[in-house]
């Protein structure tokens, strides 16, 4: 178990627990609160569609009349079950994505909301008109998802392996599958996402790292063990003893020469 009450993300914290938890709960209610906005947004978009010409805002490929869609396509849908898909998958991406990595997703959504309608600008066919908030989706699915492989702390891979066991399908959804749905905003949302991990990773400060009560038990017996070590155990000498020196002295002198006689001749001097 844990010491001290970490928040649902995993983070550990110094607050007291009740602080922590109002804090949590801000932050959760925040996030959901903007992103339930955003959709009403959409909604209202959509009711307003019936009493004016919205075509001149959507992407159309290769036209210069078509780069208002990069502006304006997010915000129209083409039905009803069009506006719900990606009503309820912005609600729950934008509430994690905005829970998790605050900065790094309010940073990220320009370039979300341009990426996936310059991919649907540059691919697209010519003639098509590409429309809808799809892109968005794929956008805030691959930041959140590549931003836990980047990082690594715990709020960003439980953040990940959320996003890819609900939204994993979104992997398939970036290529050619189905005819009259805009992969190409698809694509050009969902690279956008991964530019914005790798531009905005440390946009959001890295949670202190929680330890358990083993891993503490852990180092408790290894400085207990150091310390008998030391109390039992001499240390290492630093210099090697010396039982012997030369006098002072002599130092400088290579030794004395003392001669000795060879049987049967002169005596050489021997060193």
């Amino acid at each position: 178990m844990p010491v001290g009450r970490p928040n649902p993300w995993g983070m550990s914290t110094s607050l007291p627990t009740e602080t922590q938890s109002q804090q949590d709960r801000r932050r959760l209610r925040g996030a959901f609160n903007a992103s339930l906005g955003f959709v009403l947004l959409l909604a209202a978009s959509f009711a307003a569609q019936h009493a004016y010409d919205w075509t001149f805002l959507s992407v159309t490929p290769g036209t210069a009349a078509g780069l208002l869609g990069l502006l304006g396509a997010p915000l129209l849908h083409g039905s009803v079950e069009h506006l719900l898909a990606n009503s309820m998958a912005l609600l729950m991406l934008g509430t994690l994505a905005l829970t998790a990595f605050p900065k790094a997703t309010v940073r990220a959504l320009p370039l979300l909301w341009l990426g996936s309608g310059l991919g649907a600008w540059l691919l697209g066919q010519p003639g098509s008109h590409h429309l809808g908030a799809s892109g968005l989706t794929h956008g805030l699915m691959f930041l959140v998802f590549v931003l836990g492989l980047l990082r690594r702390d715990r709020a960003a891979i439980a953040a990940g392996m959320l996003v890819f066991a609900f939204y994993g399908g979104m992997l398939m959804t970036i290529l050619p599958r189905e005819a009259g749905v805009s992969w190409e905003s698809h694509l050009g949302g969902a690279l956008a996402g991964v530019l914005a991990a790798f531009l905005f990773r440390r946009s959001d400060p890295m949670p202190p790292r929680t330890k358990y009560s083993w891993e503490i038990e852990e180092e408790l017996a290894r400085e207990q063990a150091a310390r008998e070590r030391d109390t039992y155990e001499p240390g290492a000498p630093r210099d090697v003893p010396v039982l012997w020196q030369r006098d002072a002295r002599e130092t400088g002198e290579r030794g004395t020469v003392l001669p000795f006689r060879r049987p049967g001749g002169d005596a050489t001097p021997e060193r």
